[in-house]
């Protein structure tokens, strides 16, 4: 008997599989799990994984007291240089064998796309300065700063799983303490399921002395990347002096129109 994974659920099945995720790509680690609704003494979960029918990987893995198994796989080797769809097949020798399957799809990193080029960044009156980023797993759609939060606002189009490299310029936006050594910068980003934003890690290569270069991950459907720092070009202080300037002059201008006596 074969179970395919859109009936898993819908029903009470004698075996169940899923992986953590539909989409990987070279170098990925793939989580497959499951379970068994009767556990048999001695009978391990058979895996398969099949890519048009050659067979990319197979194991047995013991099953857990209350039926749960799970198995870890790292997408590299000779096997893993062609992209597609792989058939995950998970089977329990019992009764006849009972059959389980679910798919998800893979590519190499040959296939993977990576966007590298400059974003010009909005600076007011200082005006713009260039962004350089790598991203893949999606699209950058706007950078804008946000002076109030001293941040750096990112639009990503998502369309799978990825990161996003960003050379940061110290000149015009940077993290530091009070006795000028780097501080770390506070990422958020959003979703429509999160749309205030989840804080996340992100990894820095070495210092240099122009600018910081920072790697964040991201998940599919993610909207939003904000990188705040301790200072950013235009500072919001500047930008609400001048505004506040301009409307006590305006409101000075305005009194004296005012009272102002006609002979």
């Amino acid at each position: 008997m074969i179970i395919s994974t859109s009936f898993v659920y819908a029903q009470e099945s004698p075996i169940t599989v899923q992986t953590d995720d539909n989409n990987y790509d070279e170098g990925d680690t793939i989580v497959v799990s499951g379970k068994v609704n009767t556990k048999i003494a001695g009978v391990d979960v058979v895996l398969q994984l099949f890519r048009e029918g050659n067979m990319l990987e197979i194991a047995q893995i013991k099953v857990a007291q209350d039926g749960t198994f799970s198995h870890t796989i790292l997408a590299e080797g000779p096997l893993w240089t062609n992209s597609g769809t792989i058939l995950v097949r998970a089977s329990y020798e019992v009764a006849g064998g009972t059959i389980a399957e679910t798919e998800f799809s893979y590519t190499p990193k040959s296939e993977v796309v990576t966007t590298t080029t400059n974003f010009e960044v909005d600076a007011g009156s200082h005006g713009t300065f260039d962004v350089e980023y790598s991203i893949k797993g999606g699209e950058v759609e706007d950078m804008v700063v946000e002076s109030e939060n001293f941040a750096l606002a990112i639009s990503i189009n998502s369309t799978d799983e990825g990161s996003i490299t960003l050379e940061l310029p110290r000149e015009f936006i940077g993290a530091e303490k009070q006795d000028g050594k780097d501080e770390k910068f506070i990422i958020l980003i959003s979703s429509p399921d999160n749309p205030n934003g989840i804080e996340a890690d992100y990894e820095e290569a070495p210092v240099h002395s122009d600018h910081r270069t920072i790697t964040i991950n991201f998940e599919q459907g993610d909207t939003d990347i904000l990188i705040i720092g301790t200072y950013v070009v235009p500072e919001f202080g500047t930008i609400a002096m001048i505004v506040l300037l301009v409307g006590i002059m305006t409101a000075i201008i305005l009194t004296r129109n005012k009272f102002q006596i006609k002979i």
